[in-house]
């Protein structure tokens, strides 16, 4: 039951106005900082209200930092995250919700227990993993004797073909993000309340487990896997760590790094407004997957859609 109190319904107002202000101030801020040029910048006290420079400052930032570029390579690694994750995770929760094969709550748990360990824990190893693919190949190979016979008897010195390297590539930078735990559980939990005379249905539908997920499971996923793309997509658009660890090369950055670059360093003018006026295209396409999906988030979120 809901009391209709203008006290209370004053106070409910009043903590949305002090949470919208702790949000939109900065960003205001940000705003105003990004419109104003190098000189009103350093005026002391800052000034409130925007100037005409926004747009000027845009195109300087995009020029300097070339944003044409980090934008298409934010596009593909970012897409290719989400899309790696959410078709993954269905395949692993359908697996483990609907097969019965030995040690199917071991690979769970496993799974499970991956969320708990932190990422710093994973930098290093995943960073030899991407520098040296064929790395564990070429150790089987050396170990079971395949090396040397192929060698002696064709000449081909196979462990120097299995010198992989993904780094600076778009493969790099999107294979050690595509397996998520967390979206996996997530699946799992949504398949368990699927209730089980849809399965049986299908079944004497003459309905195979391939056609069962595509044609029962993935439809009523929809709202789930909406929900997720949305999180997904904001969470690896602003990814900074693996971008910076797995490119060397200024043709394979993302917007973020482009972003950083911006930032005045120590020994350069305190040139703000072009990094202000920059965060705001950079967030950009975060913005509108949230404003376009943001009623298809939600139904996913709270509702499920069932």
């Amino acid at each position: 039951m809901v009391e209709r109190n203008p006290w209370l319904t004053f106070v409910c107002y009043l903590i949305l106005a002090v949470g919208a202000a702790i949000v939109c101030v900065p960003l205001y801020l940000s705003f105003v900082a990004g419109s104003l040029d190098y000189v009103r910048l350093q005026q002391a006290p800052f000034p409130l209200l925007p100037g005409d420079n926004f747009w000027a400052n845009i195109t300087e930032a995009w020029q300097k930092a070339d944003f044409s570029r980090l934008y298409l390579n934010s596009l593909i690694v970012t897409l290719g995250i989400v899309a790696g994750k959410i078709l993954i995770s269905l395949m692993a929760a359908f697996a483990i919700t609907y097969f019965r094969f030995p040690f199917r709550m071991t690979m769970f748990w496993l799974i499970f227990i991956s969320m708990m360990l932190p990422i710093e824990a994973r930098i290093i190893p995943t960073y030899e993993a991407i520098a040296d693919v064929g790395g564990p190949l070429r150790d089987l190979f050396a170990a079971t004797g395949l090396t040397g016979l192929i060698h002696t008897v064709t000449g081909y010195r196979l462990e120097m073909a299995m010198n992989w390297n993904l780094i600076n590539s778009y493969p790099g930078l999107i294979l050690p993000l595509i397996a998520s735990a967390s979206a996996t559980f997530l699946f799992r939990q949504f398949f368990m309340t699927v209730p089980d005379e849809l399965l049986e249905a299908a079944k004497l539908d003459n309905a195979g487990p391939v056609r069962f997920f595509f044609d029962i499971l993935l439809p009523l996923s929809r709202s789930n896997v909406a929900a997720l793309a949305v999180i997904l997509f904001i969470g690896n658009w602003n990814q900074y760590l693996w971008p910076m660890l797995f490119t060397t090369t200024p043709d394979m950055r993302t917007v973020i790094l482009g972003l950083r670059s911006l930032v005045p360093g120590p020994d350069q003018p305190p040139a703000w407004n072009l990094s202000m006026a920059a965060a705001f295209f950079v967030m950009l396409p975060p913005a509108l997957v949230v404003i376009f999906l943001q009623r298809a988030m939600t139904r996913g979120v709270v509702d499920g859609d069932k």
